[in-house]
């Protein structure tokens, strides 16, 4: 991979440093993007994370969607249908909703979260991943997911 740069100090660009981090590895990267499942040690994290929560990011430090290039742009889309259509067809999701907030870590991560069937309508969206009867698991579940999505792209 070429060197993107980043941030010493950056949690994502120190992901992308060294990748074996990650639960499972990368569900894919390339020279502008890396897809990954959410670390149960990221910051603000528990040790059980919600199962299929995917992390599309920038390879390079860019703080939000306006920051990207236009090729940035072009592979970070392609990689968030990529992915949600994988979280459809491998994990069985029935809707993947996508979010940027960017509040915690200032470099560009889209959230995919994953709606199972017979989540409740009250769990949602913004609270898809509170419901009590969630796919939750340690890092070796999230790995074991990780090598399914990996295998269906």
């Amino acid at each position: 991979m070429a060197d993107q740069g980043g941030s010493a100090d950056c949690f994502v660009c120190g992901k992308h440093r060294d990748i074996g981090l990650t639960p499972g590895g990368a569900v894919y990267e390339d020279e502008l993007v890396v897809v990954s499942h959410v670390c149960p040690d990221s910051p603000g994290q528990a040790k059980q994370v919600y199962l299929g929560h995917l992390l599309v990011e920038p390879r390079r430090h860019a703080a939000g969607l306006g920051d990207l290039t236009d090729d940035e742009a072009a592979c970070v889309g392609r990689w968030n249908a990529t992915a949600a259509r994988a979280l459809r067809e491998v994990a069985g999701a029935e809707h993947v909703y996508a979010a940027v907030i960017g509040d915690n870590v200032p470099h560009l991560h889209v959230h995919l979260l994953p709606r199972y069937p017979g989540t409740p309508r009250a769990y949602w969206w913004t609270r898809v991943d509170e419901w009590p009867e969630a796919p939750r698991g340690g890092p070796r579940d999230a790995a074991e997911l990780v090598g399914r999505l990996r295998s269906g792209l």
